[in-house]
């Protein structure tokens, strides 16, 4: 039952801490899981998101539904997902039935203003985190050169990230099985 417990509080505080959508969480889900519980190793923990991004729906219960299952079956997938996604239930329906009559406030929008450059570092550093694995794994040429045709396609040519990443998983394919035909001749 702590086991429970401890995965249910881990997603919880990512669900009512998680300001910015699915991106700001995955630094938070990372101190859970890796930090905190040492559930999963930070390599894995970046395979993981890396492989959350190719599928459809919201990145946190993606992670959350995978974590939990990987720690305690169907019963830790249930209460990872439930966790992560009744802090923002309730939220919405408290915060929005009030919220909107307040919207006009100092107070609310300082308050908004300054979650912005926390959840930009906390990307940051899961950036750098993700650089440091891709060196790691492909040198440093590699990933600058990767880099920066990922930012040319994303930021001037707006090509849709979903696109890069599946033909990025296809050109891995492909080279995965070129290397195995050249390792069996």
């Amino acid at each position: 039952m702590s086991k429970q417990w401890n995965i249910f509080i881990a997603f919880f505080r990512v669900g009512i801490l998680g300001y910015g959508g699915g991106p700001a969480s995955i630094p938070l889900i990372h101190k859970e899981v890796v930090d905190k519980y040492r559930w999963m190793s930070s390599d894995e923990f970046g395979d993981l998101v890396a492989l959350g991004n190719t599928l459809p729906g919201p990145i946190a219960t993606k992670l959350a539904g995978y974590i939990g299952y990987r720690v305690s079956g169907v019963l830790g997938l249930l209460n990872a997902v439930i966790a992560t996604v009744l802090p923002t239930i309730v939220l919405m329906i408290i915060l929005l039935s009030t919220l909107s009559s307040f919207k006009d406030f100092d107070w609310v929008k300082g308050m908004t203003a300054a979650i912005v450059p926390v959840v930009g570092m906390m990307l940051l550093v899961l950036t750098i985190q993700f650089l440091q694995k891709a060196i790691k794994g492909m040198g440093w040429m590699p990933t600058i050169m990767m880099s920066i045709v990922i930012f040319i396609l994303l930021s001037l040519l707006n090509v849709h990230p979903g696109i890069i990443i599946g033909a990025l998983l296809i050109f891995a394919l492909v080279k995965k099985d070129k290397v195995k035909e050249g390792s069996s001749s």
